[in-house]
């Protein structure tokens, strides 16, 4: 009970939580300040982690043994032909959870070059936000769907998030700046699948997931607090 206790009390004091300061691409360069703009919004903090940790309870253990094949093949190319790999590449033609964070990264730049190009989208504010509570009650109430379908969920969150990027590229290079949030984003997405998978280690998997799920739904409840407050 003290653990989750102390999960949700975790997850709620960060939503009074300052974010990292977004940095002046002047200053500390184009890919340096995108690598702070999702930081610097704990509404975008809160989204990806949440991405994360329902990519984590979607595809459990052999989300990491596949993303450790593909790192491998990547740094040994002599494994591209194994028959791992392989066996890799099919079951991501069947869909896997590791679809679900490529697809929010994927669309998110598509949503940043929308923005760019003078595409006007309302309500992205309010969408951001709404994208915190809703992650965080999928999470929270441990939804299973298919890959494909997880991967439609997130990606519609994601073009307002590649939206909110535009607005705030100011002076910076295009390409440096969208590097740098996309690979912070991805982060973002990773420390989530590597909570997931650190909670299951820590005991039984009903107890796991019970974690997971108080961890979603002080997201959503942080996601609220930020709407009502913000």
């Amino acid at each position: 009970m003290k653990k989750k206790t102390l999960l949700t009390t975790i997850a709620l004091s960060l939503a009074a939580s300052p974010a990292f300061a977004h940095l002046n691409p002047a200053e500390h360069g184009s890919f340096a300040a995108g690598f702070s703009h999702p930081l610097s919004g704990l509404d975008h903090i809160l989204a990806m982690v949440a991405v994360g940790l329902w990519a984590a309870m979607l595809g459990g253990r052999a989300l990491l043994e596949q993303f450790q094949e593909k790192c491998a093949a990547v740094f040994r190319p002599e494994l591209r032909k194994n028959k791992k790999l392989e066996r890799f590449r099919v079951s991501v033609k069947n869909g896997n959870a590791l679809l679900v964070p490529a697809a929010f990264v994927g669309v998110m730049l598509l949503g940043f070059v929308a923005g760019l190009s003078g595409m006007p989208l309302p309500f992205v504010e309010p969408m951001i936000l709404a994208s915190v509570v809703v992650l965080g009650l999928l999470v929270a109430l441990a939804l299973r769907v298919p890959a494909a379908a997880g991967a439609i969920i997130v990606g519609f969150f994601a073009f307002f998030h590649g939206h909110a990027h535009s607005a705030e590229i100011g002076a910076a290079a295009f390409a440096s700046y969208a590097a740098g949030f996309a690979i912070s984003t991805a982060l973002l997405h990773g420390a989530g699948i590597l909570a997931g998978l650190g909670l299951g280690r820590l005991g039984a998997r009903d107890k796991a997931l019970v974690a997971m799920r108080i961890a979603g739904g002080a997201t959503a409840l942080a996601g609220i607090a930020l709407a009502i407050t913000g």
